[in-house]
């Protein structure tokens, strides 16, 4: 179990490595897997998708990391593994680290004590979820409100005392995508029925935690199945792949 170290800024400097260093993806995976023995170069990826790193790239397109990246992985990293928190609250905080504040929604003072979560922090994270209305997710997708109306009647998306959430804007705007290949909603009823069974799996596996009264217990639950989902994913793009690479041969 590591031992518990204050909560710093990702503004300081890999060990062993200069501030103008340049690693591989490998490289940073061997600075990292000590302190991090399940990170994986799909996993930083994911972080780099969600914008909490921003690594150079080399004209070939090739990912290059400074040590600035490597310490901000492994502040990132931390306060998932050891505070449970939502990916989107810690982007919350290093973006405005990097303007120069100081948020209170996490204290320079806190501690990173293993497995740790205090309640009062999980209560907090819910503040952080956005509620839009029909129209104001069909114009931030960019769709028409009859493909709003189509994905609620199919059961892609769900409105929750009519309002809907982030997951459902980035459903919409894929299936704007989608309808330009002629794919409309009628046609995705699959991947509803999939997300479900999916879903069943997962619920399953955090059960034990999941059924805990206190918040602590369901923010681990939560972050559990977050990770169980992602690799879920990373399974269902890696067998479709492997049937569309067919097509070349």
């Amino acid at each position: 179990m590591p031992v518990s170290q204050p909560a710093r800024p990702p503004a300081g400097v890999a060990s062993g490595h200069s501030a103008a260093g340049v690693l591989t993806i490998g490289e940073v995976l061997r600075e990292l897997s000590g302190e991090f023995p399940q990170v994986s170069a799909s996993k930083i990826r994911f972080l780099e998708e969600k914008g909490l790193i921003t690594p150079q790239r080399t004209r070939a397109g090739y990912r290059k990391y400074g040590a600035h990246d490597v310490e901000r992985l492994r502040f990132v990293l931390a306060l998932q593994r050891d505070q449970y928190l939502p990916l989107k609250v810690i982007k919350d905080y290093v973006d405005a680290i990097d303007r120069g504040e100081r948020p209170d929604s996490l204290p320079g003072g806190m501690t990173l004590a293993p497995r740790a979560v205090s309640d009062q922090v999980s209560r907090e994270l819910t503040a952080h979820a956005r509620r839009l209305t029909a129209e104001t997710l069909a114009a931030e997708a960019g769709a028409p409100r009859r493909l709003v109306d189509d994905l609620v009647s199919f059961g892609l998306i769900t409105a929750v005392d009519n309002r809907f959430d982030e997951h459902a804007l980035n459903i919409t705007k894929a299936c704007v995508q989608l309808e330009g290949h002629g794919i409309e909603p009628r046609h995705l009823r699959p991947f509803r029925a999939a997300a479900d069974r999916e879903l069943g799996l997962v619920e399953r596996v955090v059960a034990p935690v999941a059924s805990r009264k206190d918040v602590a217990s369901k923010a681990r639950a939560a972050e559990t199945a977050r990770e169980i989902s992602e690799l879920c994913l990373g399974l269902h793009s890696a067998l479709v792949h492997s049937h569309i690479a067919r097509m070349d041969s």
